[in-house]
């Protein structure tokens, strides 16, 4: 049952592409050029209407699209990745509670400033919602950083699909206007996640070079 995972840089596609680096397993990546507005094309939209990356095809299931989803579903199609507690549901619906919140709201608040024709008409309105994003960012880590661990990772001592999904989010606080530097466990676990060889190889094969802080 072969994978697919269609990606861009700089976004939250780099989350799955980790995840599956970390799995040890094969799969194809293909690269859409947003930039170019490929997403926006027919032949792309044929495969996920949302036009929106990350999408994995799962040979013989069909598509799946949203961050959280599809790390989930790596999670529990290689369980012996160790990448989620899917054998005890409360542990994975922290997991799912924690994918969840960086899906909906801190993703969501990154996006008003990029992306606020989504939610608005009139520039005045679209450039209050920019100007609004590193407040909305930094309170999103406040709460972050408050909930995080004494332990390495976002779970603690293990591991998880958490992991790739918060550094992804936390590399774009630099363009958002907020100093990774005002929260030590957030930062340590940026510095920590840089060392890892799956998330170097997904660096290097997501064309992925988002400056940050």
């Amino acid at each position: 049952m072969s994978l697919k995972l269609y990606h861009a840089p700089g976004t939250c596609a780099l989350a799955p592409l980790i995840a599956l680096e970390e799995a040890n397993v094969a799969f194809e990546a293909v690269w859409v050029d947003t930039a170019a507005g490929v997403q926006r094309q027919p032949e792309y939209l044929a495969l996920n209407p949302k036009g929106r990356v990350p999408l994995l095809a799962v040979e013989g299931r069909g598509l799946l699209s949203e961050t959280p989803a599809i790390l989930a579903y790596i999670a529990q199609r290689f369980p012996e990745a160790r990448l989620g507690p899917v054998d005890d549901p409360f542990a994975w619906a922290q997991v799912q509670s924690f994918n969840s919140y960086l899906c909906a709201t801190v993703h969501v608040a990154h996006a008003h400033g990029r992306r606020g024709e989504r939610w608005a008409d009139d520039p005045a309105a679209i450039e209050a919602m920019r100007r609004k994003v590193p407040q909305t960012m930094a309170e999103c880590f406040d709460l972050i950083e408050a909930g995080l661990p004494d332990g390495p990772w976002v779970m603690g001592e293990d591991y998880s699909i958490c992991d790739p999904y918060l550094y992804t989010i936390t590399r774009w606080l630099a363009g958002d206007g907020v100093e990774v530097a005002r929260y030590p466990k957030v930062q340590a676990h940026l510095l920590r996640m840089d060392g890892r060889p799956a998330v170097i190889r997904a660096l290097v094969l997501g064309h992925d070079t988002v400056a940050r802080a």
